[in-house]
């Protein structure tokens, strides 16, 4: 065999694998994928044509959106093996923007926050320093914990004044998808353990199924191909409180990006410095201002795929590029996107319930490496996360205040950011310290 042709095969082996490797990437992080337009639709009660675009074009934007982040140059990219995918901490802030005003305003607010983050991109990279663990972990707690009376009211069926609300029905096809999740990611070996929502997901809408509580007529109804369509559910609206609780929120993901950005620096052997970081940064505010003209969501980095490279071994950008194709091919099949309308609401629930949950587990994560000896981080801590709760709990508290202001402040999460940002400049606790063993076993304080 010739040298050339011994190089083709070994080539197209490559290709084989990386297009494999490619799509378990797609599956890790579909589920998440699919979850918000599932989240935001349902809120603003979308029609199943409705749904089955928004989540079609959606799963287009996400490969789009990690194109953006891949192909890096001298303005944007910040060429790692990135997968970017709607930001689950916009949910609640873009059903309360849709319900109190128009969906015209959500994308408003969308498009303007994004253009925001392109501006602000090089500042932002000079001051994380103003988002240590203290901060970041706080906020990414209350996200979760905010998120999870979400899922708990869809595993009841969606609404509690239904009279179908907590029925058994629900009960036993959410349950089951949590015990479904719950197996496979325990007993579950390698990749079987990185999709179990996705598993959860399709054996809970199987027994759903069975159950009668599913109905396929949104996949029938779907047409085979479609392209984008520019402000589909209407032209852009701006209004003040709605693009400042965004930008807010825009700001988390930026931190929360950070974080996934050092992460795979640190895995693939790559210095990540402040132009890389820009660059990144301005990847996520492009992907923001296409997914508000084209009427999804604003992307940020899916942390989720991280230990998927990590996992593999595999620490090129090559199985990356296969996963945005097949995530844009997809997006161009209405059919395959309204296979995920058809997902009955308490077994979303059900799968939300735990992801929710682990987001809230990935800030106490972040929070272990704060110094809680020290007071001041404590009452930063503290106060940060009972305001942002107290809020979600009763956000009519500020309903005196005038309806601009109200809408930035019943947001839990805005809350939580702005009060552990201005709680850590005022207070300035003491710098974060981990205890580091040292050979002789005893324990040192080392200052990041």
């Amino acid at each position: 065999m010739s040298i050339n042709n011994r190089e083709s095969q070994n080539n197209l082996v490559d290709n084989y694998h990386s297009a494999l490797l490619g799509i378990q990437h797609l599956l890790a992080m579909y589920s998440g994928a699919v979850l918000v337009p599932l989240l935001i639709g349902g809120a603003l009660k979308f029609s199943s044509a409705q749904m089955t675009y928004l989540i079609s074009i959606d799963i287009f934007m996400c490969g789009l959106a990690t194109f953006l982040q891949l192909f890096t140059n001298r303005v944007f990219g910040i060429g790692l093996p990135v997968i970017l995918g709607c930001a689950i901490q916009a949910v609640a802030p873009l059903e309360m923007i849709g319900q109190n005003f128009s969906i015209g305003t959500m994308y408003g607010a969308i498009i303007a926050s994004a253009v925001f983050v392109f501006l602000i991109a090089g500042v932002f990279a000079k001051i994380r320093k103003l988002f240590p663990p203290l901060v970041t972990g706080t906020v990414i707690t209350v996200i979760g914990l905010t998120l999870i009376p979400i899922g708990f009211v869809n595993l009841g069926g969606g609404s509690a004044a239904a009279k179908s609300f907590g029925s058994s029905n629900n009960l036993i096809v959410g349950l089951f998808t949590i015990l479904v999740v719950l197996i496979c990611s325990v007993y579950g070996r390698g990749f079987i353990s990185r999709i179990a929502v996705l598993i959860g997901l399709l054996l809970g809408t199987i027994l759903a199924s069975l159950m009668g509580m599913v109905s396929f007529k949104a996949v029938v109804d779907a047409s085979w191909f479609h392209f984008p369509q520019p402000f589909y559910f209407g032209t852009p609206r701006f209004e003040v409180s709605s693009i400042l609780t965004m930008i807010a929120i825009s700001l988390v993901s930026l931190v929360e990006s950070t974080g996934v950005f050092f992460a795979l620096g640190d895995i693939t052997k790559k210095p990540i410095g402040e132009k890389d970081l820009k660059k990144g940064y301005r990847a996520e505010a492009l992907a923001g201002i296409l997914g508000g003209i084209f009427n999804t969501f604003p992307y940020t980095t899916f942390s989720q795929n991280v230990s998927l490279v990590q996992l593999s071994g595999i620490k090129s950008r090559q199985p990356i590029y296969y996963a945005a194709g097949f995530l844009m091919l997809l997006g161009l099949l209405p059919k395959i996107g309204a296979l995920a309308t058809i997902i009955p609401t308490p077994v979303i629930g059900g799968a939300t319930v735990i992801m929710f949950g682990m987001i809230a587990i990935q800030g106490i994560r972040i929070l272990e490496k704060v110094d809680f000896s020290n007071n001041k981080n404590i009452l930063v801590a503290a106060i940060s996360i009972g305001a942002g709760l107290g809020v979600s709990v009763e956000p009519n508290i500020f309903q005196s205040l005038p309806e601009t202001v109200r809408l930035i402040f019943s947001n839990g999460v805005v809350i939580a950011s702005l009060c552990a940002v201005l709680l850590n400049l005022i207070i300035q606790p003491d710098r974060v310290t981990n205890k580091i063993k040292n050979p002789a076993g005893s324990v040192k304080q080392q200052e990041n």
